[in-house]
């Protein structure tokens, strides 16, 4: 008689094996893993962000949004970094953790592993919407139109939602609802392919080394692949106030602003792979250790 307690399920189709302690139990490790995981990499690449974000706004290359913060000083280089160092541990603690919640109870309830994983990642990525408040005020600290109006983080929370209220903390929700489920749904299938898939090393270094290209790696191609969308989210959330634009009239205005050519959309695509490459090498690696760690 099978003890529900010490399930090990072996789907071969995706190489998933599946350890519960209680299908019933929330597993706080996923979130913490998560979390921790997030923050180590928020510290890291945020600067490499900043970059980015300079490029979309502006479609301006890697250089000249370089010297942009460069002349700006030390000072604003690490500004609007609460914002997304809140939304981004929340929200990768909210990624792992649902994600596993919502596939493993279909996974034994006998459902297909991949309709499975697709579920639990569009779950996990709609949830996380619930954060795009952070993710709105750092485009705004971010923005060098703004340095003057606004002070800090909490003066920026403050004055958008008392001037223009709570609906201007989601401007921007269509492209970020349209990024986050299908690309975490993507990270996760891939992921596990890669991760069957790959070499084992009996090194702790090459094994850390070995999920962090694989993290790395599945990064660059999911943020390429979404990447105007994150265009189209800077676009419309370095705003405030006013109408609220359709997504497919702000697509028109930036490639009319850009000299009708479809490449001038993808202005910072090069320096978003290098941040994808570092960012998601260093989450994965660190996030696959601290599983292990509190396994």
């Amino acid at each position: 008689m099978l003890d529900i307690d010490k399930i090990e399920d072996y789907d071969p189709t995706v190489g998933d094996t599946l350890v519960l302690e209680d299908i019933y139990q929330i597993n706080w490790k996923e979130f913490a893993c998560g979390w921790s995981a997030a923050f180590i990499n928020i510290t890291i690449t945020y600067p490499i962000n900043k970059v980015i974000f300079r490029q979309m706004l502006h479609g301006v290359n890697a250089l000249s949004a370089f010297r942009q913060l460069q002349k700006e000083g030390m000072f604003y280089l690490y500004r609007g970094m609460l914002p997304p160092l809140c939304q981004k541990t929340l929200s990768m603690s909210l990624m792992f953790g649902i994600y596993e919640e919502v596939r493993r109870p279909l996974m034994l309830s006998g459902f297909n592993g991949y309709l499975s994983k697709f579920a639990g990642g569009m779950v996990a990525g709609t949830t996380e919407a619930i954060l795009m408040p952070f993710e709105r005020i750092q485009t705004l600290l971010a923005d060098a139109h703004y340095h003057k109006e606004f002070r800090n983080t909490l003066h920026a929370f403050k004055v958008v939602g008392l001037n223009h209220g709570f609906r201007e903390y989601y401007r921007g929700l269509v492209p970020v609802l349209l990024r986050n489920g299908p690309s975490n749904v993507g990270f996760f299938v891939i992921r596990d392919e890669v991760q069957y898939y790959r070499p084992r090393f009996n090194s702790k270094f090459y094994e850390t080394l070995s999920e962090f290209f694989c993290g790395a790696m599945i990064g660059v191609f999911l943020s390429s692949v979404f990447y105007p969308l994150n265009v189209l989210k800077v676009a419309m959330q370095s705003k405030i106030g006013g109408g609220y634009e359709n997504i497919f009239k702000v697509l028109v205005q930036i490639y009319n602003e850009r000299g009708r050519k479809i490449r001038y959309i993808y202005h910072g695509v090069q320096t978003n792979c290098t941040r994808a490459f570092i960012s998601w090498g260093v989450m994965n690696a660190a996030y696959e250790n601290l599983k292990s760690i509190v396994s």
